[in-house]
């Protein structure tokens, strides 16, 4: 199994006893789960521009969340939200964009034109491919990913100038890291198959991003750290593979 960073201390999700924080306060609020790889998007972009000070976050236990998170902040009733300047805007894709442009710190968004146009492409290939990993459970997985996760390798030698999908660190690292980063626990553990195997792009890309010294700070945060979190993963994927689940926990 892969190693986990340590983490901070995170505040403890809120649940259908918890009383509802304070609405258009003035607080910029992050409504996050932790085990959920698309609040994640949105909890690593707050952290790599260095918005912890500025954007709360508030963690729902999606297990026991509470009424008022439907009924008063957020009527799609999901994770991420953002409460920001008066309104509460969802969709992790959308969010990590809000986050870029809105508030200060190193953009995450090239302007070279090349870039973003290829960027915009595999945004709009996300979502592909994360439905192609997770309909892999249910049959030959190691086999029916072998395209999705080349497409990450080849996009990954577009551009020389780094070791990401941009060459530089961007929003379309954000968007496809946290399912990776799940992906590469499930597949050693449930298939003993290691997903950077004759992917070397793929493999630099995996190392710089969880396990760099440069940029483990803003990602070891959110990553799977805990022990729970990782048998949760583990026993969610068990029970797609064995046909028990229609579909992956996390989209809620």
């Amino acid at each position: 199994m892969a190693t986990f960073g340590a983490q901070g201390v995170r505040p403890p999700p809120l649940t259908s006893t918890s009383d509802q924080p304070p609405l258009f306060d003035g607080t910029t609020r992050l409504y996050t789960s932790y085990g959920c790889p698309y609040a994640q998007r949105v909890w690593i972009t707050r952290n790599y521009k260095g918005l912890q000070d500025k954007i709360h976050l508030v963690p729902i236990n999606l297990q026991d969340r509470p009424a008022w998170y439907k009924e008063k902040v957020y009527p799609e009733n999901k994770v991420p939200s953002l409460e920001h300047n008066g309104k509460v805007l969802g969709e992790s894709l959308d969010l990590i964009k809000y986050v870029d442009v809105n508030f200060e710190g190193t953009p995450l968004f090239p302007t070279d034109p090349a870039k973003k146009e290829f960027g915009e492409q595999l945004i709009s290939h996300v979502d592909t491919f994360t439905r192609d990993l997770f309909i892999s459970l249910k049959g030959d997985a190691v086999q029916e990913t072998s395209s999705a996760f080349g497409y990450l390798e080849n996009a990954l030698g577009k551009f020389d100038d780094g070791p990401f999908l941009l060459g530089q660190l961007s929003l379309v690292d954000i968007a496809y890291i946290p399912f990776v980063e799940r992906f590469q626990i499930v597949f050693a553990e449930l298939f003993k198959h290691d997903i950077t195997e004759g992917r070397p792009k793929l493999a630099i890309w995996l190392k710089v991003l969880i396990l760099s010294v440069k940029f483990l700070p803003f990602f070891v945060e959110t990553a799977l750290c805990s022990y729970d979190e990782v048998c949760y993963l583990l026993y969610e994927c068990r029970q797609i593979v064995s046909c028990e689940r229609k579909c992956f926990f996390y989209r809620s």
